[in-house]
C-alpha cells in the first residue's frame, strides 16, 4: 500500500510542472525585462525550457469527470481486479503531453524535470498501482481548477488613455473657426479651447491666457497661469480663460499618448521564488540522473527508481499558490488588494521606497494656513467673500476655501453674478459690492495696486512653492489667503515605521512642485533624498536609474502622472481613492484610502517570504533525505514515495499558516 502512494506524488509532479509551464507561457511573457537587475542570471537558465499551453476550463472540468470515473474504477479493481485496466487510459491521456514533450527534448538533447517525472510515471503503471494513478489525476485536475482562478485574480488591466478624448476640437483656418473630428488634428494646426475643454494636443499658445489644471501630467493641486509662447499639454484643463494653440504634436505622439502606449506594452516580471525553484529544478535534473544511475548496480532497478523519484521538482508550484491565496485573504482582510502575488514576494527585498508628493504623502486638497489682512475687512469677512465667489467651483484651491469657511461655520453668500476674468480668477457681486478673487496677475489687471509687503509675499510664495489667492473688494485689495499642502495625518507615523526596517535603506519623494516645497516636506518626513519639478517621464526615468544602481524600487503613487513609474518600479502601490489609471497600473492597492496600512503590508510581505521558504526548505530536505536514506539507509521506492508524501503534506500545512493568524496579529 505504501508504493501506492506513488501516483499521488508523481500526479502531483505532473500537475506542478504542467502549471509551471503554464505559467511561464501566458502569465510571464518572456519579453518583459521589467526586473532584469533582479533575475537576469535566473532568466538565463529558463531560456531553453519550453512551455506548456494554458488547459482551458473546459479541459479542466472534463478532466475532473474522467478523474472520478476512473477513481471509481480503480476503487472496483479491488474486488474485480479486470476493471482496473481502466484506469489505464485515463493516467495516459493525463501524462500524454508530457510523454510526447520528453520525448522532443532527448531529440534536442535537453535535460529537464520532465525526464524524471516521466520515467518515474512510466516506472509506476508498470508496477501497477492504478488506483492511486487515477486519484494523481483527480487531484491534479482539482489543482488545476485552483491554480487557474490564482491566475485570473492576478492579471491587472492596462489602460487606453485615449478613450478620455473629446470626440471634436475647434480649428482656426483662414480667421474661421471650423468643428473637426478630434483624429484629424495635425502639427501645425491651431486650435482653440475654451474654458471647461481638455487641451486635445500639445502645443504652444500663440494667442490669449488661461488657467489650466495640469494635475493630470504633474500631480499637483495648483492651476497654472499660462499665456502667449508657453507650452500646453494634451489633456490638461482649462479652467477658465480662452487660448489658441499651435499644435506641435497630436494623437499617439502627445505626452499623455505615450504614457498610454508605455503601460500597454509592458508585462510584469517573474516571480523570484518560481525562478528560484524552477533554476534549481533544472539544475538538479543530471546529478539526479547520475545518482539513479550509480544506484542502479548498487541497489537494483527498484532503488534506482527511488533515487530518481525522490527528486523534489515541482512541488513548489503546488503549494506557493495555496500560500498567495491565504495571504491574499489575509491581505483583504486588513483592506489591502493585492492584484499580483508576485509583488508579495518581491516586496520583501525591496530595500528603495519611492513616494510620489502630492495625493500620496499630501492631500490633493490643499489647506488655509493664513490670511493676510491689506484692510479694514477681518479675517473672516476676507474668507466668507472668497468662499461666496467660489462657490460653484470643483478645483482644490476652491475646495479648500469652501472648507475653511464651513470650519469657520460662515453662512456661503448668493453670488448677483460672476464671470472670469482672463484666466487668472473671477468677478463676482456681493450685495452690491464688486468682489476679485484670484492671481496677483488677475488683479494687476483688474488695476488693484497691491501694497510692497504683499508683492514681496507673493515672490517668497513662488519660490517655496506655496500658492495664494488674493481678494479684492471694491477694486481695493482686502487681503490675501494662503495655502499649504496637507500632509495626510498617517503619512509621518507609517514613514517612521518603514525607516525601522532593516531591509529599506533608502527613501525618496518625487514632486512636480517646487524645490523648496518639496524639500521642505521631505526635512518635515525625516526623508533625505528628494527630486523635485519633475514630469512623468522623468519619474520613470528616475526609477530605472534607482534600478540601475541596482536597488530593488517600491513607487507609490496615486496619479495618472505616476503611471510609467508605477510600471517601471519591482513593486507598485496605489491607493484607494487615487486615479483609475493608478489603481489599474498599480499591483497592489491599499484600500482605505491612505498610507496607514503600508507598513502592515511589508510585514505580510516578510511572513509570506518565511512562508515560502519554509516550503523551499521542507521540499530540499526531503530530496536529500530521500537520496541519501537509498544509499546508506537501504531506502526503497516505498521510502521516497512516503518522503514525498509527507513533503507535499508538510508544505500544504505550512501554506495554511497564514489562516492560524488573525488580522488583528498583522495590525500594529
Amino acid at each position: 500500500m505504501l508504493i501506492e502512494i506513488c501516483l499521488i506524488s508523481l500526479g502531483l509532479h505532473v500537475g506542478s510542472e504542467v502549471y509551471k509551464k503554464l505559467k511561464e507561457s501566458r502569465l510571464f511573457p518572456k519579453k518583459q525585462k521589467t526586473s532584469d537587475q533582479l533575475i537576469h542570471s535566473q532568466n538565463k537558465e529558463l531560456v531553453t525550457t519550453d512551455t506548456y499551453p494554458k488547459l482551458p476550463q473546459e479541459k479542466i472540468n472534463r478532466m475532473i469527470g474522467l478523474g472520478l470515473i476512473s477513481l471509481g474504477f480503480a476503487t472496483a479493481g479491488f474486488f474485480f481486479p479486470p476493471l482496473s485496466l481502466l484506469c489505464i487510459p485515463a493516467i495516459i491521456y493525463a501524462c500524454w503531453s508530457r510523454f510526447l514533450k520528453t520525448l522532443q527534448l532527448l531529440k534536442q538533447r535537453k535535460v529537464t524535470v520532465d525526464i524524471l517525472v516521466s520515467l518515474t510515471i512510466i516506472g509506476c503503471i508498470l508496477f501497477g498501482y492504478l488506483f492511486l494513478a487515477s486519484l494523481a489525476i483527480l487531484i491534479f485536475t482539482i489543482s488545476e481548477k485552483l491554480l487557474a482562478k490564482v491566475t485570473e485574480d492576478s492579471k491587472g488591466k492596462l489602460i487606453d488613455i485615449f478613450t478620455q478624448t473629446p470626440d471634436f476640437v475647434w480649428i482656426v483656418k483662414d480667421g474661421v473657426e471650423l468643428r473637426m473630428p478630434f483624429e484629424k488634428v495635425k502639427p501645425d494646426d491651431i486650435v482653440v479651447v475654451n474654458t471647461g475643454e481638455t487641451v486635445p494636443a500639445d502645443g504652444v499658445i500663440v494667442k490669449g491666457f488661461a488657467s489650466i489644471d495640469q494635475h493630470i501630467l504633474t500631480g499637483e493641486a495648483r492651476p497654472l497661469e499660462k499665456e502667449i509662447g508657453e507650452r500646453v499639454f494634451a489633456s490638461t484643463f482649462v479652467l477658465s480663460g480662452r487660448i489658441y494653440v499651435k499644435v506641435e504634436t497630436a494623437g499617439h505622439d502627445t505626452v499623455v499618448a505615450r504614457i498610454g502606449e508605455i503601460l500597454n506594452n509592458t508585462t510584469e516580471f517573474k516571480s523570484s521564488i518560481e525562478m528560484k525553484s524552477s533554476t534549481m529544478a533544472q539544475k538538479t535534473v543530471m546529478p539526479t540522473l547520475v545518482c539513479g544511475a550509480l544506484a542502479f548496480p548498487l541497489v537494483g532497478s527498484m532503488g534506482s527508481l527511488a533515487v530518481i523519484n525522490a527528486h523534489f521538482k515541482d512541488k513548489l508550484s503546488v503549494v506557493v499558490p495555496i500560500s498567495i491565496l491565504n495571504f491574499f485573504r489575509l491581505a483583504t482582510q486588513n483592506g489591502i488588494l493585492i492584484k499580483d502575488g508576485r509583488s508579495l514576494d518581491l516586496l520583501d527585498q525591496v530595500d528603495t521606497i519611492v513616494f510620489d508628493k502630492t495625493g500620496t504623502l499630501t492631500d490633493e486638497q490643499p489647506s488655509v494656513s493664513s490670511i493676510h489682512i491689506c484692510s479694514a475687512y477681518t479675517k473672516e469677512e476676507i474668507l466668507l467673500y472668497a468662499a461666496s465667489a467660489e462657490r460653484h467651483q470643483t478645483h482644490p484651491i476652491a475646495r479648500a476655501v469652501l472648507q475653511e469657511a464651513k470650519k469657520c461655520r460662515l453662512d456661503i453668500l448668493e453670488t448677483d453674478e460672476s464671470h472670469y476674468k482672463v484666466g487668472y480668477g473671477l468677478t463676482v457681486s456681493l450685495k452690491g459690492d464688486l468682489v476679485h478673487v484670484g492671481s496677483r496677475r488677475f488683479m494687476e489687471m483688474t488695476d488693484i495696486r497691491l501694497p510692497s509687503n504683499i508683492i514681496k509675499l507673493h515672490d517668497s510664495c513662488h519660490i517655496n512653492g506655496v500658492s495664494l489667492v488674493m481678494v479684492a473688494i471694491n477694486h481695493q485689495l482686502a487681503g490675501v489667503i494662503e495655502f499649504i499642502p496637507t500632509i495626510r495625518p498617517e503619512a509621518k507615523d507609517t514613514i517612521r515605521k518603514l525607516l525601522k526596517r532593516k531591509n529599506i535603506k533608502y527613501m525618496y519623494i518625487i514632486s512636480g512642485d517646487h524645490e523648496s516645497a518639496t524639500k521642505k516636506l521631505a526635512q518635515e518626513m525625516d526623508i533625505k533624498n528628494y527630486f523635485a519639478e519633475t514630469l512623468p517621464e522623468e519619474k520613470s526615468e528616475i526609477i530605472e536609474q534607482l534600478k540601475s544602481e541596482g536597488k530593488i524600487v517600491c513607487y507609490i503613487g496615486d496619479g495618472i502622472n505616476d503611471s510609467i513609474a508605477l510600471k517601471s518600479s519591482h513593486v507598485s502601490v496605489s491607493l484607494g481613492d487615487a486615479s483609475r489609471v493608478a489603481k489599474d497600473t498599480a499591483q497592489i492597492i491599499l484600500m482605505n484610502n491612505g498610507l496607514s496600512n503600508l507598513d502592515l503590508l511589508f510585514d505580510i510581505s516578510q511572513k509570506f517570504s518565511e512562508n515560502v521558504n519554509n516550503s523551499y526548505r521542507i521540499m530540499i530536505g526531503q530530496t536529500i533525505i530521500g537520496i541519501g536514506g537509498v544509499f546508506f539507509l537501504g531506502f526503497g521506492l516505498g521510502h521516497t514515495i512516503a518522503l514525498n508524501l509527507i513533503a507535499l503534506a508538510a508544505g500544504t500545512l505550512n501554506s495554511m499558516v497564514p489562516l492560524l493568524d488573525s488580522k488583528e496579529n498583522y495590525k500594529q
